[in-house]
């Protein structure tokens, strides 16, 4: 018998693609799938077989206006490395940050050179939020600030910091997975990011900035902790939310003691720069 975990591929098409694909790509992010791939029609998720629940997947699936189907199969060895290297480019962000993976060439001419390997993690600089959140910090002097980077997925946020100047850099996720990959990137770049599983109720001590792109829910819920867990005059930036869901919280970040500085938009998705 092989040791090698059976897995489920879960091909789903949707319709209408955008933005929908990266919601339920998310939706199915919390029933425990490793790995996803986009195709033309839709997206292609993996799980491993003792932990496929299709009546999960199908409630996951449902969303009010999207038409979604989906096709199953059995595959018995995921190359992810394979599955990485096909969908995953380098990026570069407003000339300044380079991220690519292990399988990339290195290209000069970047203050930012990162080496990102994303496996199953979120947060490579693809996605619209990430790239949003990039360019935030870009912006932002962290030399000399705690930072916290909150859903750290791959760790890209904090590691950025770490690389201007910042004195403490802390991420948190709820995905153990996820911890390992920030800690595994953060040695890959030589950071001093460390990282720790778990939601808002494991922060500790106070921060100078906060990055917080997880989704709306999450960060209406959490919105008193980060401003607690944030400086007086520090700087707060969220994302993973729509135009439509801005004044929802804006509302409220401003009742939790929060003043409104700026956004950016990027596609359908939208970020927040908010201060205390």
């Amino acid at each position: 018998m092989s040791d090698t975990p059976v897995y489920i591929e879960v091909a789903a098409k949707v319709q209408p693609l955008e933005p929908f694909r990266d919601i339920l790509i998310a939706q199915l992010g919390t029933l425990g799938f490793e790995s996803f791939s986009e195709t033309a029609e839709g997206f292609e998720a993996y799980i491993i077989k003792e932990d496929y629940d299709e009546a999960a997947v199908k409630k996951a699936l449902i969303w009010e206006g999207v038409q979604t189907s989906f096709v199953t199969q059995e595959i018995e060895q995921v190359n992810w490395n394979a599955e990485w290297e096909k969908n995953f480019d380098p990026i570069e962000v407003d000339g300044r940050v380079y991220i690519r993976a292990p399988f990339h060439e290195e290209k000069q001419g970047f203050e930012y050179p990162m080496l990102i390997e994303p496996k199953m993690s979120f947060g490579t600089g693809h996605h619209q939020t990430t790239h949003m959140m990039i360019q935030w910090l870009l912006e932002t002097d962290t030399n000399g600030h705690e930072v916290l980077d909150m859903g750290c997925g791959t760790g890209i946020l904090g590691i950025l910091a770490d690389m201007r100047g910042a004195s403490r850099v802390h991420g948190i996720d709820i995905d153990t997975w996820c911890i390992e990959n920030t800690l595994e990137n953060a040695e890959r770049n030589q950071s001093k990011m460390t990282a720790d599983v778990g939601g808002a109720d494991v922060i500790e001590g106070t921060f100078d900035t906060i990055c917080a792109n997880i989704n709306l829910n999450v960060l209406l819920a959490d919105m008193n902790a980060y401003v607690s867990a944030l400086k007086e005059g520090g700087t707060i930036f969220f994302s993973g939310f729509y135009e439509e869901n801005i004044p929802t919280l804006r509302e409220s970040a401003s009742a939790a003691g929060l003043t409104y500085v700026g956004v950016k938009e990027r596609e359908q998705w939208r970020s927040l720069k908010m201060v205390k």
